[in-house]
């Protein structure tokens, strides 16, 4: 009996008779040990798993969505949360999963009157079943409504501060400063209502001794990137947060000292100032003092 060579490989299998088409020497490739789930599982066709055209991210989001009980949230942020892809690569695999009709996201009103996001995922893309074989009927309609001419109130601007007294020139001196902020910064062009409005804000910086350059750097320094939809609220809000405080308190001034006029001395004839009852000058009164 011949000795059995324990390093020889083993003799070739044929073919499976379901699969003629496998190499008779074919070792590669993916080998399934499956066991039976009984609890914890969800079905996902391979319409999905091995769509030609969605990306793996796509496909593999499609799959976590289709595992999820009902009532998960499934939004942007959440799944961000969930994974570590981030918010632009999962955005663009909702997108492909709804354009290939596996994900269909609605913008619905609820009755306390808040916009939701409602997102319904589809275990088979609509086109290719009935609808009521889906678990994804189709949208209802959304209701038209007629839309109102009538412009929205627009809301007031916030109080400024007011100066202690509105003197008309220090007034038309702030209505200046504000109409020359378009300068500054062509997002600054305001109407002649809100330069009215914030025109006592800025005398009340002015009253304060705080100079036109000052003031007009205060409110147009560290301005934001993005556009202005209502500059004159943020400068309304710049003159109150930033009011500066008032200046140190000065006591009033005493009246000026008498200037007297002019006249000549008596016993000199030099010119000099004095009461009109002293007729001599001071080195007069100094030599005699009887002197007036």
């Amino acid at each position: 009996m011949d000795t059995q060579n324990p390093s020889a490989p083993p003799r070739a299998q044929s073919a499976p008779a379901g699969n003629p088409t496998r190499s008779r020497h074919h070792t590669g490739g993916v080998i399934h040990e499956n066991t039976r789930h009984t609890t914890r599982f969800v079905v996902i066709g391979n319409h999905l798993t091995q769509h030609p055209e969605l990306s793996l991210l796509a496909i593999g989001l499609g799959c976590h969505i289709q595992s999820l009980p009902t009532g998960t949230p499934v939004d942007i942020k959440s799944l961000a949360a969930r994974f570590k892809e981030g918010t632009k690569r999962i955005a663009d695999a909702l997108r492909e999963l709804e354009t290939h009709g596996y994900l269909r996201r609605e913008r619905v009103r609820t009755p306390t009157g808040r916009i939701i996001t409602r997102t319904t995922s589809c275990n088979q893309p609509g086109p290719r079943r009935e609808t009521a074989a889906t678990d994804c009927p189709a949208p209802p309609p959304r209701p038209t409504r007629e839309r109102t001419t009538q412009p929205r109130p627009r809301k007031a601007l916030p109080a400024v501060p007011q100066p202690g007294y509105a003197a008309p020139a220090l007034l038309q001196q702030a209505t200046d400063l504000l109409t020359g902020l378009r300068r500054r910064d062509p997002r600054l062009l305001l109407s002649a209502t809100d330069t009215a409005h914030l025109a006592p804000g800025v005398a009340a910086w002015l009253e304060r001794e705080v100079t036109p350059t000052a003031v007009r750097h205060a409110l147009t320094t560290d301005l934001p990137d993005e556009p202005l939809h209502r500059p004159a609220a943020l400068l309304a809000h710049r003159l109150t947060a930033q009011l500066p405080a008032p200046p140190p308190y000065r006591a009033p001034a005493g009246p000026p000292p008498t200037r007297h006029p002019l006249r000549n001395c008596d016993g000199c004839d030099h010119a000099f100032r004095a009461p009109e009852t002293e007729t001599h000058c001071r080195d007069c009164r100094t030599t005699d003092p009887g002197r007036p």
